[in-house]
C-alpha cells in the first residue's frame, strides 16, 4: 500500500500542474491584451518563475509586451504628429488675427484723425459711435487672440507631455530590455560553468 502512494501523489502532481498552466495561459493572453503597460510589467514579473535570485519569463510574454510598448509608441507619436500640425494651424490663425487686430488699429487711429461726422455706408455717423464700434471690433479681435493662444499653451504642454510619456515608456522598455539580457547572459553562464563542471 505504501508503494502505490507515491506514483499517486505524482499523477495526482502533474495533473494539478497541467491545469495550473492551462488556466495561466487564458490569464496571459488576457492580462497581455489589456491594461496598461505598467499593468502588463506587474502581470509579467506576477507570473515569471524565480530562478534562484532571477526570474524567469516566457518568452512569448516578453515578445507580445514589446509587441504592446511598440503599439503605444505608435499611437503616442501619432498624438504628438497631430498636436503639431494643430499647433501649426493655430499659429497661422494667431498670425491672421494679429494682422487683423494690427489692420483694425490702424483703421481706427486714422478715423480718429477724420471729421466728427463722417458717411459709414451711406449713413451718416459721429466719432464716438464709430470709435465704439472700432473698440468692439478691437476687443473681439482680441478676445479671439487670447482664445487661440491659450489653446496655442494648451496644445504646447499636451506635446510636451506626450513626449515625456514617450521617453519614459522607451526608457521603461530599454531598462526592461537590459535587465532581461543581463538575466539570459547570467544564465547562460551557469549553464556553461554547469556543463563544464560536469565534465
Amino acid at each position: 500500500m505504501i508503494k502505490l502512494i507515491p506514483p499517486t501523489l505524482v499523477v495526482v502532481f502533474f495533473l494539478f500542474h497541467s491545469a495550473v498552466n492551462a488556466q495561466d495561459t487564458t490569464t496571459t493572453q488576457n492580462s497581455l491584451n489589456s491594461g496598461t503597460i505598467a499593468s502588463q510589467f506587474e502581470y509579467i514579473y506576477r507570473v515569471s518563475n524565480n530562478f534562484q535570485e532571477y526570474e524567469v519569463v516566457k518568452k512569448a510574454n516578453l515578445e507580445k509586451l514589446k509587441s504592446n510598448i511598440m503599439d503605444s509608441l505608435k499611437v503616442l507619436r501619432s498624438e504628438v504628429v497631430d498636436l503639431k500640425t494643430n499647433q501649426a494651424v493655430w499659429n497661422d490663425s494667431i498670425q491672421a488675427m494679429a494682422e487683423k487686430l494690427e489692420k483694425a488699429e490702424i483703421e481706427k487711429n486714422e478715423a480718429i484723425k477724420e471729421k466728427d461726422s463722417f458717411s459709414f455706408l451711406g449713413i451718416p455717423i459721429q466719432k464716438t459711435v464709430y470709435s465704439s464700434m472700432m473698440w468692439m471690433l478691437v476687443a473681439g479681435l482680441g478676445i479671439a487672440l487670447g482664445f487661440f493662444s491659450v489653446q496655442f499653451f494648451r496644445s504646447f504642454g499636451r506635446i510636451k507631455k506626450a513626449q515625456q510619456d514617450l521617453e519614459l515608456v522607451q526608457e521603461e522598455f530599454d531598462q526592461h530590455r537590459k535587465n532581461t539580457l543581463e538575466r539570459e547572459r547570467k544564465l547562460k553562464r551557469e549553464l556553461i560553468d554547469a556543463q563544464m563542471g560536469k565534465n
